[in-house]
Order: structure tokens, then sequence, then C-alpha cells
């Protein structure tokens, strides 16, 4: 097994290393802030309760926007692990699940059930609704992979303490809308939540 990242920090020489692995907790940091934002985002925009901001389809673009993000830092957060001078990383480590301990499993297990989610808005022409829906749907265990693999890494690194805070800011709207996506609908217009049906 792989050192931690903390090892890395400690091995690390001339600067490079470390330079290549703040490069990698930045992109992770915002990787998971998009990730909330884009799950908030879209929760809000498929049920329609903020249709009155503007066009739909608007919504639904800012809402692709911000999963495109989202890939792309953790795509770079994936990626500057092989860059380290070190060689801890290999692109099989970075890409396959199950080849490094569980935080990491999570780590690529949640990329790719969030490009598994998003390669199905593209597909959703060749497809009924309900099986679109259904792969579009991966984005939600894919999610809490993400900050499984989030809260683990942030504690294997010794910085939960640092960025809980700013975390669980995060975590909270974005767990709250996703329940309130799967009540029923009976559930949400007893409790004044939606327009009564």
């Amino acid at each position: 097994m792989r050192g931690v990242l903390v090892s890395l920090y400690l091995a690390a020489d001339a600067g490079h290393d470390s330079g290549v692995l703040e490069v990698s907790t930045l992109s992770a940091r915002l990787a998971y802030a998009l990730m909330c934002l884009t799950l908030v985002w879209g929760v809000l925009t498929s049920t329609g309760w903020v249709n009155r901001l503007t066009g739909r389809d608007a919504l639904r673009g800012s809402h692709q926007v911000l999963a495109t993000l989202t890939l792309a830092f953790a795509f770079v957060h994936g990626t500057t692990l092989l860059m380290l001078d070190s060689g801890a990383w290999e692109l099989v480590e970075v890409v396959v699940p199950f080849k490094e301990t569980l935080r990491y499993t999570f780590g690529v297990l949640a990329f790719e059930g969030m490009l598994a989610a998003s390669i199905a808005v593209g597909l959703k022409r060749f497809m009924t609704y309900w099986r679109w829906m259904w792969l579009h749907r991966l984005a939600y265990p894919a999610f809490v992979l993400g900050v499984l693999h989030a809260f683990f890494g942030a504690l294997a690194a010794g910085s939960l303490a640092t960025v809980w805070m700013l975390g669980i800011t995060l975590l909270v709207p974005a767990v709250t809308v996703m329940f309130l996506r799967f009540l029923p609908a009976r559930t949400l217009a007893t409790a004044g939540l939606v327009e009564d049906l």
C-alpha cells in the first residue's frame, strides 16, 4: 500500500512534489465545493423550485456548467497525483477502483459515477426517459462516495480540523435538498414546501 498524503508531504524534495500536492489539494477542495453546489442546483432545477428566477434552459445550462467544473477539478485532482516525482501513483491506481485503500476507491468510484451521469445527458435522446433518469441518478451515490473520499482524505492528511467547517457548511444544504428530492410530493405539500397538489 502507498503511504498517505502526509508522508508524501514529508518526503517531497526541492518543492516540486509539494507544489503538485498543493495543486491536487486545491483542486480537490474546489471539486468538493462545486459537487455540493451542483447537487443543490440540480435538485432545485429538476423540481422546479427555482423556475421563477429565469427560464428552464438557463437553469439547466448553469447546472451543466457546475457539473463540468466539478468533473474538471476532480480530474485535475486525480491526474496531478501522476505527476509526482516520487512515482507514488500509477495510472491504474488512479483509474481502477479497489486498487488502493478504501478512501481512494471512494474517490475513483465517485468520479466515474459522476462521469457516467454526465455522459447519460448526451445519450438522453437515444434512450427512454426512465432509463436515462436511472443513469443520471448515479450522481447521488457518486456524491455520497465523493463526500466519503473527501472526509477520509482530510482525516488522513490531518487537515480535517481545518476544513470541517466549510465542508459541513456546503454539505448540509446538499444533503437537505437530496433528502427532500426523494420525499413523496404529498409530504412536501403537507409541509408547505411545494404548492398543494
